[in-house]
């Protein structure tokens, strides 16, 4: 699809709403698929632990963009569903650094292959280098996200319709 307008900001700003809303609803599936009792907010989290192991609660939280008692309640729910575990920081005694569970591995990988399958699937169309290419432009324009938000929140400010909605 091409979009033809005058206002550029405003056609980002609607495709990115419709693609948040879009994948909102495949969170939902994508996280069942994990584990049939997992909250789709989980979900980023435990990829983040997947990706990190060792990661800390504090790092984590800072990466996606959600308050500690979020985290702690979320943390408390993966490890209760058997998809992560806690062990004291060997470095500091009061930190916990995050593992994936070889369960939670297992099925965490099944759930990003049936992703990265279903995007591919998507893209199939698409020449190799436009896929490259808009991998870079969406890494630059979270990245951009992510500087601006943080702006934002040092101000105390709500950010604007144009400040996004926040990390992803």
């Amino acid at each position: 699809m091409t979009l033809v307008s005058s206002d550029p900001v405003g056609d980002v700003e609607r495709e990115i709403g419709l693609l948040l809303r879009r994948a909102q609803a495949s969170s939902e599936r994508i996280a069942r698929k994990v584990h049939p009792d997992l909250d789709s907010g989980a979900y980023p989290l435990l990829v983040r632990i997947g990706i990190r192991p060792g990661l800390r609660a504090s790092e984590l939280a800072a990466h996606i963009g959600i308050g500690r008692g979020t985290m702690s309640r979320q943390l408390a729910r993966l490890e209760e569903l058997g998809l992560i575990e806690r062990t004291t920081d060997p470095d500091d005694a009061r930190g916990q650094l995050l593992r994936v569970t070889p369960e939670g591995a297992e099925r965490l990988a099944r759930a990003r292959g049936a992703r990265a399958q279903f995007l591919r699937e998507a893209l199939e169309g698409w020449d190799a280098d436009d896929v490259s290419s808009f991998a870079v432009q969406l890494g630059r324009f979270n990245a951009d996200v992510l500087t601006r938000w943080a702006e934002v929140k040092g101000t105390g400010q709500e950010p604007s319709s144009g400040d996004g909605a926040g990390p992803t």
